[in-house]
């Protein structure tokens, strides 16, 4: 008798929950793998193993009941990525892919050779300095770790000798390997969503995102901006995701500089962040078109179903339980989309959740937006 088709997914936080929704919408079902029981995909998944990559009984018997393996962050050793190939899986984005994004420094040198245009960096090597470097990139720029950097973790702004120093000592204390990067003074920050399989790619609408100590807290959906800027964001976008060889879906943050220049500042091979607002906003959320990239389905349109949307990430404000405390408060305006991730401990800067507004009057939601934001208490 066949079976339902099962996708497994390295991973079970927040951006695996949310396409778990819609995996279970299409008729497939879902294995989580990740280190600790109870994760927030895990608590609506009934496959779950607790373990990770490189424990390899685990593993086998998680890729057993998957028929395709994606993942929920790009930090999976790709190597590990390829001992799952070799038990016969498929693995979206393979392997290979990740080996050109999971170092950021790979994955600059992927996007120059193909002539994307980023911001300029290099590697630093044993003997460099603040003035070997600062010769190159200019006298400010920003220290990276190649490898396991998000929300700001990973990164370190260089002014002088004195915090080079300081940058290199707190970057190599998480990970050994690290490059500099052009320190670029932006207009504005702006992202776009690609969707690829081997027979269409489609790209969401570009949007404004604003940061907040590093991580994404706004996301204003259209970006507002000259139709000549949008179509470069995403003209970049797509040559981005197709210099890596790249399937499934791709979270492409660029940087629009005060001479209208687009520069791709990085790339995850995943759902991210700033498509959460898809959910509700468009005919098709990031979540879905994942499921059916990895599937090697049709993809669904990525067109606005309103005129403007804002989403707000719901940071932890204390340490704690994660549980929202106020419902009845957030709920009283009826046009908000509320998601609650379902983590377990809160801590200042955790991503929780986030919200969600529609409408035809941008400045208006986004006032709506900001003020029930500060009043959630998670």
């Amino acid at each position: 008798m066949e079976r339902k088709k099962t996708i497994g997914i390295c991973g079970g936080g927040q951006l695996a929950r949310m396409s778990a929704y819609q995996a279970y919408k299409l008729g497939f079902d879902i294995a989580i793998l990740e280190k600790e029981k109870n994760s927030p995909a895990g608590q609506i998944c009934k496959n779950e193993f607790v373990g990770w990559v490189n424990d390899e009984e685990t593993v086998k018997k998680f890729a057993a009941v998957s028929d395709v393996i994606s993942l929920e962050n790009e930090f999976v050793d790709f190597k590990r990525l390829e001992f799952i190939e070799s038990l016969g899986k498929k693995v979206v984005p393979s392997s290979k892919v990740i080996s050109l994004i999971q170092d950021k420094y790979i994955q600059k040198k992927t996007l120059a050779k193909k002539k994307i245009p980023t911001t300029r960096f290099l590697e630093i090597i044993a003997g460099d300095s603040y003035e070997s470097v600062s010769q190159q990139l200019g006298g400010k720029f920003i220290l990276k770790s190649r490898k396991m950097g998000y929300d700001g973790y990973g990164n370190a702004l260089v002014k002088d000798a004195k915090s080079f120093n300081s940058g290199m000592e707190k970057l190599k204390s998480r990970q050994s390997d690290v490059y500099a990067e052009q320190f670029i003074d932006f207009k504005m920050e702006l992202a776009a969503m690609v969707s690829r399989t081997k027979k269409e790619t489609k790209i969401y609408p570009v949007v404004h995102t604003i940061q907040e100590n590093h991580i994404c807290k706004i996301v204003i959906a259209p970006a507002q901006l000259h139709k000549r800027l949008i179509k470069l964001a995403e003209e970049i976008s797509i040559a981005a995701v197709e210099a890596v060889g790249g399937y499934g879906i791709y979270g492409i943050e660029l940087f629009l500089t005060y001479d209208d220049k687009i520069l791709v500042n990085e790339m995850a091979p995943r759902p991210h962040n700033s498509g959460h607002y898809t959910i509700e906003a468009c005919k098709t959320s990031q979540f879905e078109n994942h499921i059916r990239s990895i599937m090697n389905l049709p993809l669904g349109s990525t067109e606005m179903s309103a005129p403007f949307a804002v989403m707000i990430n719901l940071l932890g404000k204390k340490n704690g339980n994660g549980i929202l405390h106020n419902y009845n408060k957030v709920l009283l305006n009826e046009n908000v989309h509320l998601h609650i991730y379902g983590k377990e401990k809160s801590r200042p800067g955790r991503k929780m959740g986030h919200i969600t507004l529609l409408g035809e009057n941008l400045n208006l939601i986004l006032s709506q937006a900001r003020r029930i934001e500060k009043q959630i208490i998670i």
